[in-house]
């Protein structure tokens, strides 16, 4: 099993222009949170996953579990509560790429609590996004991310930097640092390392295993621990916008990584050339179909070759 911890939250992704008269363009309510989308894609995928967040009792929470139903995707370790759901606004750019803003102020997943163990027959767990950031469920997540690794499970890293969420951008470059000896598979965008002020050879200097480096248009790479670095070019495909590309990504590498049997940091660096071309191809394949849709809509196996 692959478990998921982080936020589940509602995009509002605006419907092309405003109608004339009116001063703001439509916006249509979406299931996202980088974490949610990354067990949604995994559950679509085929993979056996988990979700292990607290959600909203309210009808956007039930709208987001219906959604894991519907994928395959375990929720037993879903917490409940009453507050509201986490909003995130976007903002679409003429090249698709999306901007945030967000209204989490006392939503339901500040409050998440460190569970008090994981499915037996977990094989990796994946966080990141805004869980790691908004306290007091950061500090949760954070005792988690650092458990299970040290019970010798695979762990996959996705920071996706969100600056208007973090107050104290030096003390959250800090602790990034401090959770890098417990991340296995780091996969950040190139705004992301940009943003974190370290060239990837750092961060694996820092702890990771191994970063996988998206680059939009220009594809994307892998370098590791061991000194191999390998890329694949992106997939061409009309975008539509980039909302869940990238969590798409981290589903991917997951559930392709564990197809090679390589879900431990000890058979991940054995993985030669092929595999990784093979499992960072996969993912660009996946993430250009996400692309080609709007909202995090990411592809089922049957649209992606075996």
């Amino acid at each position: 099993m692959i478990v998921v911890a982080g936020e589940a939250l509602i995009d509002l992704v605006p419907q092309g222009t405003a109608p004339r008269g009116e001063p703001l363009p439509a916006l249509l309510p979406r299931l996202g949170g980088g974490p949610y989308n990354t067990a949604l894609a995994l559950g679509r995928l085929g993979a056996t996953a988990a979700f292990c967040s607290r959600v909203s009792t309210d009808g956007f929470g039930e709208a987001l579990l219906d959604g894991l139903r519907s994928a395959g995707v375990d929720r037993t370790l879903v917490q409940r509560g009453p507050e509201p759901t986490t909003l995130a606004v976007a903002s679409i750019g003429t090249d698709g790429s999306a901007g945030y803003g967000f209204y989490a102020e006392g939503s339901a997943d500040r409050f998440f609590e460190t569970p008090a163990a994981l499915p037996a027959g977990t094989r990796a767990l994946a966080l990141g996004t805004c869980s790691l950031v908004l306290e007091p469920g950061a500090s949760a997540y954070e005792a988690l991310l650092r458990r299970e690794a040290a019970r010798g499970v695979f762990t996959l890293l996705d920071p996706n930097i969100r600056p208007g969420l973090i107050p104290d951008a030096d003390a959250y470059r800090a602790r990034f640092r401090g959770w890098l000896p417990h991340v296995d598979l780091l996969k950040l965008s190139e705004e992301d390392a940009r943003w974190l002020g370290g060239d990837p050879a750092d961060f694996l200097a820092g702890g990771a295993e191994a970063v996988v480096l998206t680059r939009g248009a220009a594809g994307m790479t892998v370098l590791t621990r061991a000194g191999d670095e390998f890329a694949v070019p992106a997939e061409p495909v009309e975008v539509a916008d980039t909302i869940g590309a990238g969590d798409t990504v981290n589903a991917a590498l997951l559930h392709r990584l564990a197809a090679h049997d390589a879900l431990s940091p000890r058979a991940m660096a054995a993985l030669g050339k092929p595999a990784w071309q093979d499992t960072l191809h996969f993912a660009a394949q996946a993430a250009s179909l996400t692309c080609s849709r709007p909202g995090a809509q990411p592809p089922y196996a049957a649209e992606l070759p075996p």
